[in-house]
């Protein structure tokens, strides 16, 4: 496996890189800070850790081709290439002939229609998560009658046409002003509240509201805290226990164990170096030989009960590599993917959003209405069918349509089951319904990007569903591998928070380490210099600049 900022070929494979450069390269730089000032990145550097995260994946498909064809092969990750998926799919506007996204600070912006997810509370921020059609605007519409019923809207506003409003802001029916004006009605409303208070009533009242968590609030989370995710490990030099971010998955039938601490340098060499001849003597597997080879993960049946990106893009992984996967919707509430822009030709409808022909790409459609008794049968036959059964909803969902595990496995006792949401499947968060752009801020992205004298600015969109899926694929993959030894299978809860904390380790560390709470510094690096974005010719355009040694920087 190969993990390198631009991947083994193409005419950047031996450029220098770093971090910074490699978001710049990827698209997501550009569209990550304030409008008015430079691109910024994240204070935790991001980039080879998507590329760590895809190569994970990558092996494991490896391995498992390895097991039916007796053969390895090279998996060439390339950090450019993994972070791209971080844009939301918005590299993909040019193309798709609509207009490129424009930067806006923890928020964003697309021709006409602005989105601001970061708002301001009486102690520090909250994310808002305010958009339209199937998916948002549900949450649209209670969140103007809490604030009418508290008098910062009128009821003209609260009565707007939420569900359609994407289409009305489009074809300019509604104008973007009047936009504007509500988004300026939230901010006013969330800053007469503290960040508990809003947490509270967005639990109480199904909102999209959640604190953008410092790291020290991600320490002291009660939900984190209810599900003994933190993992102590005991260091020897200097002695002291140290709290982890904890397993990125739950395994109900191979938990993740932590086995040591990060090792001193050559602690293990003996022992790695004992293992190693060990294995040179004994016997290779006999590879296939003849007929080509089918595609690594040909075979595998995945029932996909995901939807939007987090969960989809993750299935989507596995169908490249030949998994069959049946995606299931419900004509009554098509997958809110269909309604994400950016839209082909910049017209909405359930077959133009770029975002679902991303996730949906390879996999098979059906359309079921979950209640039907006429579906149940054909559901059964298909968890029968399946090796994998997937699914994103809020915790509750799948247990309501009594398609939960201890219900699958009696259809399947070998099947494998894998859930996704923000929280996981337990603790006193665990019922909160949501998108990445809240997964992010409660994971303690948001106070790590931007400006120290500005708001939080980041990072992009719904960032933990760009996250997660690397994640959850990986887990998925070590799931049939355990079957393939054993038989059995088991059941996966996946919180998109808690793997995401694996990329901000680094600051959660700072803190439980050093008690200091790590915060945004622009582009300042602690490391580099030079380490800026630097303004080129035209209009929002920019080059970044890094020196990582003496050497460069001459």
């Amino acid at each position: 496996v190969s993990i390198t900022a631009f991947g083994q070929q193409g005419p950047k494979a031996h450029w220098a890189a770093n971090d910074l450069t490699v978001l710049a390269a990827s698209g997501v730089l550009q569209i990550t800070g304030d409008g008015d000032r430079p691109p910024t990145r994240l204070v935790v550097p991001q980039a080879f850790l998507h590329g760590a995260a895809e190569a994970a994946v990558g092996a494991l498909v490896a391995l498992h081709a390895r097991e039916r064809d007796g053969l390895g092969q090279h998996v060439d990750a390339s950090a450019q290439a993994a972070t791209m998926l971080a844009t939301q799919f918005f590299v993909l506007s040019h193309a798709w002939g609509v207009a490129q996204l424009e930067r806006v600070a923890g928020g964003m912006k697309v021709g006409p229609i602005v989105l601001k997810f970061v708002n301001p509370a009486r102690d520090g921020h909250v994310s808002v998560t305010f958009f339209f059609g199937t998916s948002g605007g549900p949450f649209a519409r209670r969140l103007m009658e809490v604030m009418h019923e508290r008098g910062f809207v009128d009821a003209a506003t609260r009565d707007k046409d939420w569900l359609n409003y994407t289409d009305l802001l489009m074809t300019g029916v509604e104008p973007a002003t009047e936009l504007m004006r509500c988004i300026d009605a939230i901010a006013t409303f969330t800053a007469q509240y503290t960040k508990a208070e809003l947490f509270a009533l967005a639990r109480q009242r199904d909102l999209l509201i959640v604190p953008v968590a410092t790291t020290a609030e991600v320490a002291d989370s009660e939900q984190l805290a209810a599900r003994e995710y933190w993992v102590e490990m005991v260091h020897e030099a200097p002695a002291r226990h140290v709290r982890y971010p904890g397993p990125f998955a739950r395994f109900s039938a191979t938990p993740l164990r932590y086995r040591h601490a990060p090792p001193r340098a050559g602690q293990h060499q003996d022992e790695v170096l004992a293992e190693g001849a060990t294995r040179a003597r004994s016997t290779p597997r006999k590879p296939v030989t003849g007929a080509p080879r089918a595609p690594a993960l040909a075979g595998v049946k995945i029932l996909d009960f995901m939807w939007v990106i987090a969960g989809p893009a993750s299935t989507r992984t596995l169908a490249d590599y030949g998994a069959t996967v049946v995606h299931i919707e419900s004509t009554r509430a098509v997958d809110a993917a269909r309604t994400v822009q950016p839209f082909w030709q910049n017209q909405a409808g359930a077959e133009r959003s770029s975002a679902y022909a991303n996730v949906g790409a390879g996999k098979y459609g059906c359309v079921l209405n979950l209640r039907s008794p006429q579906a149940r049968a054909v559901l059964q036959r298909l968890v029968q069918w399946a090796d994998v059964v997937t699914d994103s909803f809020a915790c509750g969902v799948m247990q309501r349509l009594e398609l939960d595990y201890a219900h699958l496995s009696a259809w399947n006792p070998s099947i494998i089951a894998l859930s996704s949401c923000l929280n996981g499947q337990s603790g006193p968060h665990a019922t909160l319904a949501g998108f990445g752009t809240m997964g992010a801020q409660m994971a303690g992205f948001g106070e790590l990007a931007g400006w120290p004298d500005r708001a939080p600015a980041g990072p992009f969109g719904a960032y933990t569903d760009y996250v997660a899926p690397k994640f959850t694929a990986a887990a998925l993959l070590a799931a049939l591998d355990h079957r393939r030894r054993t038989g059995e299978g088991q059941h996966i809860d996946l919180s998109q928070s808690e793997a995401a904390l694996h990329f901000i380790a680094p600051a959660m560390l700072d803190y439980t380490v050093n008690g200091h709470v790590m915060k945004r510094t622009g582009n300042a690096s602690p490391e580099s210099c030079p380490h800026g974005v630097y303004a080129a010719a035209g209009v929002d355009r920019w080059v970044a600049i890094a020196a990582d040694s003496d050497a460069q920087w001459q």
